[in-house]
Formats: C-alpha cells, structure tokens, sequence
C-alpha cells in the first residue's frame, strides 16, 4: 500500500493549499477520512457540517455528531429542505444533481459567511466511474473533492481510515433512501420511513449491506451474494416476509443477483448513461 500512502501525503499538501475548508460531512467511510485529514492538516480551520433530511437514516447523523465530537471538530446540522424541492420530489435520472445543487448552493453561502476558503465533499476516484449527475452540481459550484484530486480510491480510504483508527473504515456503502425508488416513481415522505425501517430490520438480522429497492407495492432485497442462502433460510425469510408485510409491502422478493451499486440505473443503460 506505498501508493496510498503516496496519495495521502498528496491529498494533505492539496489540503494545506486550501487553507480552511467546511467539509460536507456524512458520516460515511469517505467523508468521515477527509474530515480526519482536514482536522489534522488545518486544525480549527475546518467546519462539518452534516445534512439532516428525511432521505437519510437518523444514526447518519447522530455517528457523524459523534466523530466530529471526537475529532475536536465544529460540527454543525443543517436541514436540506430535500422534500420542499419538487425537482427532486419529481425523481427523474437528474434527481441527484437537483439534490446536490441546492445542498451545496447553501454550504457555499455558509463558507462565504463563515469566511471559509472552501467547500470539500468526500467523492473518490472511484466515484467517476458511476452515473453520478450530482457531481455536475458540485462542478458548477465549484466545490472541492481533495480525495478525488489525490486519486484516491475506496480501497486506498478504507486501508488509510483502519490505519488511522478510524471505526468508519469497514463501514458499508452509504447512499440517501430517495435512491431505492424507481425514476418516474414519486418520492414521498411514506416510502421513506417505510425503506428505512425495512432496511433497519434486515440489518439488525446481521445483513452487513443491504438495499431494499421500494416498487410500491413490492420490496425487491438486495443483500450480498454470500448472504443469499441466509436471508432464504427458512426461520429468518419468514421473518422478513412478515415484517415487511407490516409495513405496507404486498409482496416480498429476493433479488438473486445481490446486492450492487445502483441498480435502478440499470434501465438507464443504453440511453447514454450508466450506472450510479
């Protein structure tokens, strides 16, 4: 791993080179090791701040509270206002790059005010390679992505965060609810909760990464290719059937091909776009 740690000396001197950055902080694997950086390389020159919304599970916010505690970092909560957008409640395929241009649109006004040089998000090398309009947004506003601009990819974030002593290192691939519902599909605040909780359910069953792909009326599981034959194990399918049945699901179906980024994007192939 010598490269990555060619890559982490040069994403602290981009770092330094910045000066002050508020971090958009999530709480996941990748922002959570930039504010760690940004905290040892700029000290009290660094903000986090985290998106409260009903398009994220609430212990997003309350382990990024606990992090940012940790790391001696200000950290401050801002609510999106995600289902006030109906650009975003519309959920085409540009339903992210909505989402982002008005998140960061206000993060940027934050940093202004705060007398911040910059606004810095967590996308990764990696990050490219997905159908990700979001990061139009994040270009046109001109915010920073120090992990990209180093190279650095999910494996360089996860080796370099264990090293750090990071508990977020293993953590599994985080994306907002909104992204388990069909484009076209509305959004709404009841298909939310209902994602959330079914997705609470299976992880407290010990699903380590799960996505529960909301069709209205049918629950379409994801869950790793190893885990397959445990969530169609007798005793615990019942389980799930039940529970999800409870929250308004009619039918329950296990998708055989497992868990994997984006699957809803699947449909957009061959229209000029991949996968997210």
């Amino acid at each position: 791993m010598n490269e990555s740690v060619e890559k982490l000396q040069v994403l602290k001197n981009i770092l330094r080179d910045m000066g002050s950055a508020l971090v958009a902080f999530s709480g996941g694997t990748d922002s959570s090791f930039l504010l760690k950086m940004a905290a040892d390389v700029l000290g009290g020159r660094v903000l986090a701040v985290t998106a409260e919304s009903e398009i994220h599970p609430g212990f997003e916010r309350r382990d990024a509270s606990e992090l940012a505690k940790e790391l001696g970092i200000r950290h401050l909560v801002v609510h999106s206002g995600d289902l006030e957008n109906e650009c975003f409640l519309s959920n085409t395929p540009e339903r992210c790059y909505h989402c982002k241009k008005a998140l960061f649109s206000s993060l940027k006004q934050m940093a202004i005010e705060e007398g911040i040089a910059y606004v810095a998000d967590g996308t990764n090398a990696d990050d490219t390679k997905d159908f990700r309009p979001g990061t139009q947004a994040l270009a046109e506003l001109g915010i920073r992505s120090p992990l990209k601009e180093a190279g650095m990819t999910k494996e360089d974030i996860r080796h370099l965060s264990r090293q750090a002593g990071l508990q977020t290192w293993d953590r599994p691939a985080m994306a907002c609810l909104a992204s388990r519902i069909p484009y076209g599909t509305r959004i709404t605040p009841e298909a939310l909760k209902r994602i959330a909780a079914a997705e609470a359910f299976l992880q407290g069953m010990g699903f380590r990464q799960v996505r529960v792909r909301d069709h209205e009326t049918v629950a379409r599981i994801e869950v790793p290719l190893d885990q397959i034959q445990m969530a169609m194990d007798k005793t615990k399918s019942a389980s799930i059937v039940s529970k999800l049945k409870k929250l308004g699901y009619r039918y329950i179906a296990l998708d055989m091909e497992g868990y994997r980024t984006g699957s809803l994007n699947e449909v957009l192939k061959g229209h000029g776009q991949g996968k997210h």
